[in-house]
């Protein structure tokens, strides 16, 4: 069946676009959500301010996702993750956590944007490509590392001499000078 969109629609076309649609899908999803019409003349003639509307629109989006490409420019997040003492990560760092550690960084980026053949499963550094649309792209740097494991401290004590030297840890240090112990 043969109908002329009112909207921009992925994958389908753009507004104005004459496209030739199953019937059930016109009926049941583009004719009741307004999405389409009869490609009459009248019709024709009628839509031509929606082009122009949905013109601007994709330029302003455009616009947006060229800025957000712009901003990812020498972008580097780091990944903290579970491994083993090889580097080997337990499990893997995807689409979804590189988009959710940009966002954490002020990035507007979601995981469907996130463009890997095969996920990370090693500590290192790796080159992510970003893809907004097809001719806006980014690439990131993405450092993969060791997550501190339970039984680690984060500040060894110092050792002079082979021994532990008391107080050397900031948990040994009283903060006021006086001992709370009973």
């Amino acid at each position: 069946m043969k109908l002329l969109l009112r909207k921009d629609i992925h994958k389908l076309g753009l507004c104005g676009d004459i496209v030739d649609v199953a019937t059930g899908y016109a009926r049941n999803y583009l004719l009741p959500h307004h999405l389409a019409l009869e490609p009459t003349t009248a019709n024709l003639k009628s839509i031509e301010k929606d082009k122009v509307v949905a013109a601007q629109e994709r330029d302003r989006i455009r616009g947006v996702l060229r800025q957000s490409a712009a901003r990812l420019v020498n972008a580097e997040v780091t990944i903290a993750a579970a491994c083993t003492h090889d580097g080997h990560l337990y499990g893997s760092v995807g689409p979804r956590e590189i988009s959710h550690a940009l966002m954490e960084e002020g990035h507007s980026v979601h995981a469907d944007q996130v463009k890997m053949s095969v996920n990370i499963k090693e500590v290192g550094a790796s080159e992510v490509p970003i893809v907004f649309a097809d001719d806006i792209r980014a690439t990131v740097k993405v450092w993969v590392v060791a997550e501190k494991r339970a039984g680690e401290l984060e500040n060894e004590p110092v050792k002079e001499g082979g021994k532990d030297v008391p107080g050397s840890t900031p948990e040994a240090q009283p903060s006021d000078g006086v001992s709370t112990a009973h």
